[in-house]
């Protein structure tokens, strides 16, 4: 009867070379990893050491007893928030402002995108690019400036305009309705060229082999754009609007505290601005903390509803 070898140990050689690879893989890609270093430690030491202090939502917190001694309160100061109609309108202008800048500043960087794919002299592409893109690196200040220069009703150009027309100056900057149509209006001006990045680089990997058969039945430039270039986009463009429905809460405090003037407090008080005047100013902190905490709770609400929505698309972010 033959007898069968015993080998030793053959199971360890495709292991011992598997992990000999992933080693030197390891090695080969240790300056990319120190690369994230500084990002990594951004986020540790800016977003997730300072969530420790939002425990000050639940404390009377005062610098003589610090964050931990400072004795507990737990719901008061929500209770505050929400019993105050001043607060409540602040959390509105929030929201308002926000869905207004989603409904009107999320497709424009998609239709730019779109219509500088359709540029086909590359040198005027360029400069079109390079002059939507340039106001992405103004700040606030710059901006806020510029709209003071058109829209002023003393000595602003728009309104020199209308004199020269024959019409009184508006007060576009002291009325409502016109401050959120400029509000609005900059922040596209200022972000869609910028955004347009995103999607340019989606459309790079549209097959152009689908164009050139769309056209040969007979598709026009519209329906080539509805049936190839917006389903091509489709997966960018619910990736952006789950982010963009995570930041639903968050008005940019530069853009509405530089354009906010008293006559319009009523719908600019926002709140990243309250936070900043009741929170810094006042020294009311736990009062603001609590503001910050229930606005980014709404926030991940929100980030994971539309991804849940998303998901039912096969679409989902996580």
């Amino acid at each position: 009867m033959p007898i069968t070898p015993v080998t030793a140990g053959t199971d360890s050689v495709p292991k011992a070379k598997q992990a000999f690879y992933e080693t030197k893989r390891f090695r080969q890609n240790i300056p990319l990893l120190l690369m994230l270093v500084p990002g990594i430690l951004y986020y540790v030491i800016f977003r997730y050491l300072p969530m420790g202090g939002l425990v000050i939502a639940f404390k009377d917190y005062n610098f003589h007893d610090g964050i931990l001694s400072s004795p507990w309160v737990g719901l008061k100061y929500f209770k505050i928030l929400f019993q105050s109609s001043a607060t409540l309108q602040i959390i509105w202008n929030t929201l308002e402002l926000s869905i207004l800048n989603l409904i009107f500043g999320f497709p424009a960087p998609i239709i730019i995108a779109i219509a500088l794919n359709e540029v086909r002299k590359r040198w005027l592409k360029r400069w079109i690019q390079t002059i939507i893109y340039l106001p992405h690196f103004l700040s606030w200040v710059i901006i806020a400036g510029l709209v003071l220069t058109l829209f002023s009703i003393d000595g602003g150009t728009v309104n020199k305009l209308l004199e020269q027309w024959g019409m009184e100056p508006v007060p576009f900057l002291y009325r409502i309705q016109s401050w959120v149509a400029i509000f609005i209006g900059s922040g596209m001006w200022k972000e869609m060229g910028f955004g347009a990045i995103i999607y340019l680089a989606a459309l790079s990997s549209i097959d152009p082999s689908l164009y050139e058969s769309a056209a040969l039945d007979g598709a026009g430039k519209l329906r080539q754009i509805w049936h190839i270039t917006l389903p091509g986009l489709r997966t960018t463009i619910i990736l952006l609007l789950i982010l963009g429905m995570g930041r639903l809460m968050e008005v940019g405090f530069d853009q509405v505290y530089n354009l906010q003037n008293p006559t319009v407090l009523e719908k600019a008080e926002v709140i990243s601005t309250y936070v900043y005047k009741v929170g810094l100013q006042k020294a009311q902190f736990s009062l603001t903390t609590a503001m910050g905490l229930f606005e980014s709770f709404v926030g991940l609400v929100l980030l994971l509803s539309a991804n849940a929505l998303a998901r039912k698309f096969d679409q989902g972010l996580f």
